[in-house]
This record gives C-alpha cells, structure tokens and sequence, in this order.
C-alpha cells in the first residue's frame, strides 16, 4: 500500500479543490453556455486526482489530459448520433474512446467517463452538440491543467514530468539505459504504467542505496593512505621525479607550507612532456584539485573514480590540510569486501 508525505496529501487536496473551482468558474464565465448544460462535468474530479495526487504518471501528462478529455468526448457524441440503443451506444463510444487514446497516446482515465457522458447525452448535449466539447468540456480541460502546472510546480514537484536519472551507481556502469528498460518492460506480461526512465533512475538510485547500506558508515578516512609522498610548488621537477621513483607512486599531490592542497602532478606530467628538470614544480602541475573530505563516505568514491575517472584523490580535514589519499586500489579492495559479505548473506 503507497503512503503520502504531508505535503503530497497537502497538494492533492488543496490542488484540487483549487483546480475545480477555477474550472467551474471559467466555464460559468464563458459567454454564450446553455442554461441547461453543466458548467462542470464529472469526468474533471478524476483528472484533479491523477494531476494533483500522481503527477508524475504519464496518464497525468498534458497530452493524456488534453487529448484524452477531447477525444473522447467527440467518440461518444459520434456514438450518440450513430447507435440508436444507450446501453450500445455507451459501451461503443467508451471501448472505441480507448483504443483511439491507446493509439494517439494520450491514454487518460477520465477520458473514458468523457465519453461515457457524452455518449448517454441529455437532450440539451444532445442539442449543443460539438460545441459540448468546447464549453464546458474543453475550458474545464485547460483551466484545470494550468493549475495542476502551477500548484505543482510551485510546491517543488516539476510539471509536465521529466525523469532526472540518478548519475552513478552499478547500473550505470553496466551501460543499463532506457531502451534496456523499454525492452524489460515489453517482455512483462502486464504492462506498468510508468516511465521507462523512472523506472532507470530507480534501479540506479537504488544499487546507490544498496552499496551505501553494505559498506554503511564506513568514511573515507578508514581505508585511505595515510603515508603520502608530497612534493611544495618551488621544488624542483627532478625532486618530483626522485620522489615518485623512492615512493613507488604515479601521482604527487602538491601542497604549501600548511599542507593545503595546492596542485597536482602525475607520472605522465614528469616522463611524457619536453621538461627542464631545475624548472619548479609549479610550472607544470595541474590546479583544478578535486579533494575529499576524510569523513565523506566511501560510497561517494564510486562516481567520483569511476565516472569522472579521477585516479587519486586526495584526503583532507576540517581545515583543508592533506591527510591522506584514495587511489582506486583502496575503492576495488573495500568494494571487493562489501560484494563478498552481500554474496555471503545471499548464500546463508
């Protein structure tokens, strides 16, 4: 059973209840209506639902709303008109209400009680005809999408919906993309009613989760080196290269007096460029610096070695001073860990 947030239930009651009164009133303020015909039709409460409780589903679109409402309406006035019988008329205008919807993908629920009204028309739909799905049909459509657009959007959820996919995580690394999903989802024998790429953003938020959960508190400052080969921007090139040779290292963070990271320089820096070897290590060090801080979680690592494809990454405390670095042989090794302890649990 879904829960709601407070402010989920906050949106959905007050937006709707903002919405149908806007509705109404434009359609009552819409000049030339019949006196006879609703200046608000039934169908519109099941809309304010889905745009106002569920709008991120794509049966909640703008599209969906829009077309669905319209569409319909016209299928089940046509009905009307053809099919002499109610009861066939009804059962007609609504299952081809659907399909056509199914096929202009604008698939909305509402749409089929639009034209399940229109098809079972009073005398005075009956008499307004077509214009039925102008006023008040249409005008409740729109005047309660731009409120669902507005209250939505003004309550920090984005309407129209677009998926914002996690970046990171396994998934992610795995090459999984929307068609993956797409094709997932066609082999299901029930079709979910839900975007491909929400259903992406999901799976990759959620192996996220589950990696922060197996290496749980674990902060950076646990796994880290602790014995960093340093080197200060006025030293010499050719100290640099000593000092990687003596250390066993490709990569020399370079730091002042207080140890604030200032640069960096890599084996590739020092053996693959036309460089004098009295010249400071300033001259060639790379300035733009991504720092960790020692508290941070492991977890975090993942994107930042994996993605943006940083090597090492220097560790820092609350004062930005260097006190260790993370080379990707640290993150495969804790990694390693927290794989064999989940396929552990899974076995037990």
């Amino acid at each position: 059973m879904t829960s709601y947030s407070r402010p989920e239930i906050a949106r959905g009651a007050l937006g709707a209840l903002l919405g149908i009164a806007v509705s109404g009133a434009t359609a009552k303020l819409v000049p030339g209506g019949s006196d006879l015909l609703p200046f608000l039709v039934a169908p519109m409460g099941a809309s304010a639902v889905l745009l106002f409780a569920v709008p991120a589903s794509p049966l909640a679109q703008p599209w969906p709303v829009i077309g669905g409402n319209l569409v319909s309406t016209t299928i089940g006035l046509t009905a009307h008109w053809l099919v002499p019988d109610v009861l066939l008329a009804a059962a007609v205008a609504v299952g081809v209400a659907i399909g056509v919807m199914m096929l202009l993908r604008c698939l909305h629920p509402p749409g089929g009680a639009c034209a399940l009204l229109a098809a079972t028309a009073t005398p005075a739909v009956y008499d307004r005809g077509l214009v039925f799905v102008a006023a008040p049909v249409a005008v409740n459509t729109l005047a309660l999408l731009a409120i669902g657009i507005a209250v939505n959007n003004l309550s920090g959820r984005r309407y129209p919906h677009r998926a914002a996919v996690a970046p990171g995580g396994p998934a992610a690394q795995l090459g999984l993309a929307t068609p993956d999903i797409e094709e997932a989802m066609r082999r299901l024998s029930q079709r979910l009613d839900v975007l491909p790429e929400d259903v992406l953003a999901l799976v990759q938020d959620a192996e996220t989760h589950a990696l922060d959960r197996r290496l749980g508190s674990l902060p950076v400052e646990r796994i880290m080196l602790t014995d960093v080969a340093v080197v200060q921007p006025f030293e010499s090139i050719y100290r640099a290269r000593t000092a990687m040779v003596q250390h066993q290292v490709k990569t020399l963070p370079v730091v002042d007096q207080d140890r604030h990271v200032v640069g960096i320089i890599s084996i590739i820096d020092l053996f693959t460029r036309d460089i004098v070897e009295l010249e400071p290590v300033e001259s060639i060090m790379r300035r733009d610096v991504t720092t960790i801080h020692a508290s941070t979680p492991v977890a975090e690592l993942v994107p930042l070695m994996t993605q943006e494809g940083f090597k090492n990454v220097p560790v820092v405390d609350d004062d930005d001073r260097l006190v260790g670095i993370i080379t990707r042989g640290e993150l495969i090794a804790v990694l390693h860990r927290a794989l064999l302890g989940a396929d552990g649990a899974a076995t037990a």
